[in-house]
Order: C-alpha cells, then sequence, then structure tokens
C-alpha cells in the first residue's frame, strides 16, 4: 500500500482524506496547524506543525494541495528527502527554470512528479503534440465573476494571451493552462472569461494538427466549499493514486 503525506489540508485535502482508496495518509502538514490536526482525526494519520518533521516522516508520496507558492517552497526539499510528488498547483511549472530544476531534481534521484488531469479532459492524446506538433491550442474558460474576486454583470474578456502570462495573473484559477501546455509541448493560448450567468466552471479546448482537429468542452460543478477549484480537479487526484500502481496501463 503507498503512504502519503498530505501537503495542504483544505477543501481539497477533505476531498483526499474523506476518500477510502488503496493507498494511506500517514503525514499531514498545512501552514494552519489546525488545518492538518483536524484531518488528522479523520485519516488517523499525523499531524506535523512543521515542513521539517513533516518531510522527515515515512511515507512514499506527497500529495500537493496546497498553492503554488507551496510548491515553489517545498518541492525541490521533497524531491530531496526521495519521495515522489504529485502536484496539484501545476501552474508553479509555467516558469521554466522552476520546472526544468524541478525535472532534474526528480530524476537525479530516481523520483517521478505526477500532475493530475485536473478539470479538463483529453490530456492522453493531445501529448501527441509533442510527437507531431500542433498547429493551434487554445483554451477558452468561463467562470463566474466570484471565483475570480471580480465584479461583472455581464459576459467579460478579463484576460487573453498566453498561459504562463495568465497563470501570473490568476495563479489560483487557471492550473489547467499550464497543464495543458506541458501536456502539448506548447504554450496553450488563453481567453479567460467571467460571465454571471454561469454556474459552472467551463473549459473549452480548440486543437488542430497533423491528426486533424478536436474540440473539448468541460462543465464542471466547483469543489464543495471552494468555487474557485472544480470537483473533476479533485476528483483526478483521487483517480491517478488509484491507478498509480497499476501494472496495466489505460490510455497513452
Amino acid at each position: 500500500m503507498i503512504t502519503i503525506g498530505l501537503l495542504g489540508c483544505g477543501n481539497v485535502g477533505h476531498i483526499i482524506g474523506n476518500y477510502k482508496g488503496n493507498w494511506k495518509i500517514v503525514a499531514l502538514h498545512d501552514r494552519i496547524p489546525e488545518k492538518a490536526e483536524e484531518l488528522a482525526r479523520l485519516t488517523g494519520g499525523s499531524a506535523y506543525g512543521d515542513f521539517e518533521s513533516f518531510i522527515e516522516a515515512d511515507f512514499d508520496l506527497v500529495v500537493e494541495a496546497a498553492s503554488v507558492k507551496a510548491v515553489h517552497a517545498y518541492a525541490d526539499a521533497i524531491l530531496r528527502h526521495r519521495k515522489d510528488l504529485v502536484i496539484m498547483s501545476v501552474g508553479a511549472l509555467a516558469d521554466p527554470s522552476f520546472r526544468e530544476e524541478i525535472i532534474s531534481a526528480a530524476g537525479t534521484r530516481g523520483k517521478r512528479v505526477y500532475i493530475p488531469s485536473g478539470a479538463i479532459c483529453g490530456l492522453d492524446n493531445l501529448k501527441v503534440g509533442q510527437i507531431s506538433p500542433l498547429t493551434r491550442l487554445l483554451l477558452r474558460t468561463t467562470k463566474s465573476p466570484a471565483s475570480l474576486g471580480i465584479a461583472a454583470t455581464e459576459r467579460t474578456l478579463v484576460f487573453q494571451g498566453k498561459a504562463n502570462e495568465c497563470i501570473k495573473e490568476f495563479p489560483r484559477n487557471v492550473n489547467v493552462s499550464v497543464a495543458l501546455s506541458l501536456a502539448c509541448g506548447r504554450e496553450a493560448d488563453v481567453e479567460l472569461f467571467v460571465d454571471p450567468d454561469v454556474e459552472r466552471n467551463v473549459h473549452e479546448i480548440f486543437a488542430e494538427g497533423a491528426f486533424g482537429d478536436l474540440y473539448i468542452r468541460v462543465s464542471n460543478l466547483p469543489s464543495p466549499d471552494n468555487p474557485a477549484t472544480s470537483y473533476l480537479a479533485a476528483l483526478s487526484i483521487l483517480s491517478l493514486l488509484n491507478h498509480i500502481d497499476d501494472p496495466l496501463v489505460v490510455g497513452t
């Protein structure tokens, strides 16, 4: 059974902690100690008040469910302690130099960094873009104004540009743009809209290449207690953990 250290004990952390999978959470850490202690009582794991004690604990893999800032602060230390790493806040990898540092650190130590599919679908086959380059890659995201902290009375385009620029302005809301770029091997173009009439987070992917073209639309319900995160994003982490050691791999 895989043993897990949970970094971040908020909404997504609770979804992970409430799920009974073929893995066990044995260590927990959050910048607010009370959150880690509460979730530790639920999971039967041990809460650690400081990161240094947490990372020294005996477990196989860290699941990051905290923030882009936490990934920047702790990813290298996690890999130096020879633990695999699941990154939910994939926006941290928008910085090419930081991304290469993490890839190098993982490779040197024989560890792996996992990026869940998150709030979108189709990343498996879109990886063909690394073999046969795509001629078009666009992510169009529509969210409620409240989820971005923006006041708007009608559908409004709030950002248009590249994924690495978008994540700097909206680091907690558009991790999908970075995941998409990493999967395809090229920077995604991003259009980010707010619309007071939508109740779900909507992601539309447009891609073209030698294979033909595709259009994917995902309409996500917000995660419980956190309108900024799609529930599908949390579920994708559970799916990854359930199948991380499977002898049969389905999908590209």
